[in-house]
């Protein structure tokens, strides 16, 4: 099963690839590689907002990183001049997640991207990761996740 017919099977839509809040660019691509810049959590009301280890919850927290990943497949089909099925696999993840000093469950939440990446991807999705907490993120987000993408 192709990406796109896998994405419709999960009832999930990409959005246009958001647009980048800083002086960055939201992706450059190496050869066949694309880094991605990092993806803030953002659903269909608006930033996901919130502080891992206080007041919000781990479920909460790997939705917010399932939101990322979305935005981070966006951006990649937009390096692909809108052909996501030019993509080889996901070759590595960092992700931020805004916590107090004495949460540790980052891994649990970043797995709310990488699980959604498998989801779609299947063994294309398997990527190396990394998941470290942050005191705040950007505008208050809960999750910003960046990646390393292969395209043909």
């Amino acid at each position: 099963m192709n990406i796109t017919d896998r994405l419709t099977e999960l009832g999930v839509t990409l959005p246009d690839a958001p647009a980048p809040a800083a002086n960055y660019v939201p992706f450059v691509q190496v050869g066949n590689l694309v880094y991605v810049s990092g993806q803030i959590a953002n659903g269909p009301d608006g930033l996901i907002k919130g502080k891992l280890g206080d007041g919000m919850s781990v479920e909460e927290g790997a939705a917010a990183a399932r939101s990322c990943a979305i935005s981070l497949l966006a951006q990649v089909k937009a390096a692909c001049d809108g052909d996501i099925e030019r993509l080889v696999r996901v070759v590595k993840l960092t992700g931020f997640v805004n916590s107090t000093p004495d949460f540790t469950e980052q891994p649990q939440v970043i797995n709310g991207c990488s699980d959604f990446l498998g989801d779609v991807l299947g063994d294309k999705g398997r990527h190396a990761r990394a998941a470290v907490s942050a005191p705040s993120l950007p505008m208050g987000v809960a999750v910003e996740i960046d990646g390393i993408f292969e395209i043909s």
